[in-house]
């Protein structure tokens, strides 16, 4: 990130079975690389009868993050997007796997060797209501993380909370109001302020957007997309909204029942998608044209319990085109097209 008013200097960054543990990436040393990452949430033990099985959320996610990429995670509510997200972060401590950032092993370090990464690594979270704290003004929320991190005086962190204000779209006056002053898209534009503060190399979004209006929407998200051209940062962005993934990403990766089943550039992804439950969710999508219509691929059956998922593929339960093998063994994550940005990876027998 270029140098901004008041940034005193600072250290150097830290130097640089059937189950698939293959990372689908871009080709060049990825940023962010998750491998075989799994997070398993275990019931409280009962005295008396059986363990509860463990919810498997997420088991078994691969995938990668280039410098200035955007990554999108897509999928129906429940398939372990956001934990995923959180499990990166280590906000959700992962079960299992391997999460590096610049090629540094993320998980097993300790919370103060893990504090050393934790400006290169920022979220922005969902609810703008929620997220902020109302018993601090916008200024002081802004400057929290750079109270927490770095040697900053009083003077610098000011100066720096008015440049941030000014690059999110705020008036630097603002400063002095509290969160219950803003509208929505206006304490979304503070949320990314902050995570922007530290200059961090990747910003997970958990579905930033879907709780404003339309209109406000786009605003947010052509705002990310200046932030991420000016200083050349990463996205982890996790939504359901498929025209705003159609919008921002680079590549998509879709999620099933805590795996990922497909993975393409997003202009290959939405023109010819190989998956089964890509087609149906691509389906699903509203076309702006009244006098069109799109044939609708209606998935029967309800989502398994993660609990208690389906053996083989775990999607051969509501799939259209399921055959016997589908239901014994389960697909690896597997190349089917080379491009400039890593080429289309499914997990389908019959793709």
């Amino acid at each position: 990130m270029s140098a901004a008013p008041g940034r005193p200097k600072q250290a150097s960054a830290p130097s640089r079975g059937s189950e698939d543990t293959s990372v689908p990436s871009v080709g060049a040393t990825p940023l962010l690389q998750v491998t075989d990452l799994r997070k398993h949430f275990f019931a409280p033990r009962r005295w008396i009868g059986a363990a509860k099985p463990p919810i498997q959320a997420v088991d078994g996610v691969s995938f990668s993050v280039a410098r200035g990429e955007t990554l999108s995670l897509v999928g129906e509510s429940g398939c372990g997007k956001t934990t995923t997200a959180k499990s990166v972060l280590r906000l959700i401590e992962p079960t299992s796997g391997s999460v590096k950032l610049d090629g540094e092993e993320l998980l097993g370090l300790s919370a103060a060797q893990m504090r050393a990464h934790r400006r290169h690594l920022q979220i922005i979270f969902q609810d703008p209501y929620a997220s902020l704290s109302p018993r601090l003004n916008a200024g002081e929320i802004v400057a929290e993380p750079l109270r927490n991190f770095g040697d900053w005086s009083a003077a610098q962190r000011h100066e720096r909370v008015q440049w941030l204000f000014s690059k999110v779209g705020l008036r630097p006056d603002a400063a002095r109001k509290f969160p219950h002053e803003f509208s929505g898209g206006q304490r979304q534009r503070l949320g990314v302020a902050r995570a922007l503060a530290l200059g961090p190399k990747l910003i997970v979004c958990d579905e930033p957007v879907s709780a404003l209006d339309v209109s406000v929407q786009a605003q947010v998200v052509n705002l990310l997309q200046d932030l991420q051209n000016e200083f050349g940062l990463a996205y982890l962005f996790v939504a359901h909204d498929l025209a705003v993934v159609r919008h921002i990403s680079h590549r998509v990766a879709v999620m099933y029942l805590g795996h990922i089943v497909e993975v393409a550039d997003r202009d290959t992804l939405f023109r010819a998608p190989l998956h089964p439950y890509t087609e149906s969710l691509l389906a699903a999508v509203p076309l702006p044209d009244p006098r069109l219509r799109r044939q609708r691929i209606l998935l029967q059956g309800d989502l398994p319990s993660p609990a208690n998922p389906p053996p083989g593929c775990r999607f051969h339960t509501r799939c259209p085109l399921a055959q016997a093998i589908c239901k014994e063994q389960r697909p690896a994550l597997t190349q089917r097209s080379v491009n400039d940005q890593g080429g289309q990876w499914v997990a389908c027998h019959l793709r």
